[in-house]
């Protein structure tokens, strides 16, 4: 238990520094160097594929921070998040359709990326917004880790999620509660950009 309430507040050191130390504004059009670096860090699994990722950073006060990463996984994507900072329990987790978080409320980034234009729900449900992920789940630390394979989302083509945005909310995600399953305000967000990292 010790062992891994230790290894829990390295990880989540470890995001932090990842988030402060990938923080840029929201004018930036292009990746910079040390979020590549970033990104090649935080990515675990090895991959011909595309990549992208998002560093997550807090909005209206919060102390939300992290990173999200996309690795193409024959033909799905997997999705790694690591994020810090939270309140303990369920908090919805989705991509929303623009690539900007410059608002103080992260309204800026606009509704979940719904493409398709179906109903709410949650990642394994028939109906689902490209963008509905779920839920982080943080532990009484505020630590939430999440790992997904994902059959909706791409990173290519005329739905690819880059240049969309990375939102955490403040509380659950319902699942079904159109059009945001009743999340509540958004606690963090980050830009998903492509990462050159093979």
């Amino acid at each position: 238990m010790i062992q891994s309430t230790h290894l829990k507040a390295i990880s989540l050191l470890a995001v932090i520094g990842l988030a402060v130390f990938g923080c840029q504004s929201a004018d930036d059009k292009e990746t910079s160097q040390e979020e590549s670096q970033a990104a090649e860090e935080m990515t675990t699994e090895s991959s011909s594929g595309h990549k992208a990722f998002a560093v997550v950073n807090p909005k209206e006060g919060s102390d939300v921070v992290g990173a999200v990463t996309f690795t193409e996984v024959e033909g799905r994507v997997r999705i790694i998040a690591d994020i810090g900072g939270l309140t303990p329990g369920k908090h919805g987790f989705h991509i929303h359709e623009h690539g900007d978080c410059s608002a103080a409320d992260a309204s800026s980034a606009g509704g979940h990326f719904n493409p398709t234009n179906q109903k709410h729900g949650g990642p394994d449900s028939y109906e689902r917004h490209v963008g509905d992920l779920g839920n982080l789940e943080a532990d009484e630390f505020g630590f939430a880790h999440y790992d997904r394979i994902d059959r909706v989302i791409s990173l290519r083509g005329e739905h690819s999620i880059i240049g969309k945005s990375v939102i955490v909310h403040e509380g659950e995600d319902d699942l079904m509660t159109n059009p945001t399953g009743n999340a509540g305000k958004r606690v963090a967000c980050g830009k998903i950009v492509k990462s050159e990292v093979k």
